[in-house]
């Protein structure tokens, strides 16, 4: 498969999945919440059923993993080499909150690599995409779409955090790389400022999962940065256990 063929579908399922999100985001919504406490909304639900409806009519035989559809056994997904990766809303507390910057997500994986990224923010009225080797792309809430890469940092790191998740420890992580600046952003939207040059380095010290990063990842790592754990080692997906370990997520001023 040429998956830059099909990417142009992956982006109009994303954007139809974006129209829904966002008709829900400007009503009185009702916040419920899962069995960990993390709030879900009518927005998760519809997008999820957006998405894997029309990445089920493109690509019948890839399988897709889900946020919203996370209870696929194990014994079923050990044999899948590729599928579609989806967090039908990612940064539900940005959308409760009404800050703007939650994101949909779909990225496909194969042998543990995110190698197309979706990522669009209804709300900004902005998308990201990218594609292990063809480059990655920024469209504006003008419509104008450019190319977009990592940056070559300055002496002061732009380190980029999230208000909702900037615990002790990433703060000593933060300490320790020296001169820098907080660059503020919710979701997924974190890795993409790396990704546009808007920002260099973001330490995860704190639990996500797999659909949290996969399609971010991608956007990330075609611009030219990359992802990897505290040991070195690239960001892995299709695991038994769909946490993720930490991370810094980079440009490429990290080492």
């Amino acid at each position: 498969m040429h998956y830059s063929s099909i990417l142009p579908d992956v982006l109009k399922i994303a954007d139809a999945a974006s129209e829904k999100v966002l008709s829900i985001y400007m009503t009185d919504f009702k916040v419920d919440y899962k069995a960990d406490e993390s709030p879900i909304t009518a927005a998760d639900v519809a997008s999820h059923r957006v998405i894997v409806a029309g990445l089920r009519n493109l690509s019948h035989d890839i399988p897709v993993l889900s946020e919203e559809g996370a209870e696929i056994p194990w014994s079923e997904r050990k044999q899948w080499h590729r599928f579609w990766l989806i967090d039908p809303v990612d940064g539900t507390k940005d959308f409760t909150q009404r800050t703007g910057e939650f994101t949909v997500n779909i990225a496909l994986i194969e042998n543990g690599e995110p190698i197309l990224g979706v990522v669009t923010a209804p709300a900004l009225k902005e998308a990201y995409w990218g594609l292990k080797g063809e480059g990655a792309y920024k469209r504006d809430r003008t419509g104008r779409v450019h190319r977009i890469s990592v940056a070559t940092p300055g002496e002061t790191k732009r380190i980029v955090a999230s208000k909702n998740h900037l615990n002790e420890e990433t703060r000593a992580f933060i300490d320790k790389l020296g001169a820098h600046e907080l660059v503020q952003a919710g979701s997924s939207l974190k890795f993409c400022k790396i990704a546009e040059g808007h920002a260099d380095i973001y330490p995860r010290l704190g639990p996500t999962c797999e659909w949290d990063t996969g399609a971010a990842h991608a956007v990330l790592s075609a611009a030219g940065g990359k992802v990897e754990t505290l040991d070195g080692e690239p960001l892995k997906y299709g695991k038994e256990d769909v946490l993720n370990p930490f991370f810094v997520a980079a440009g490429n001023c990290y080492k």
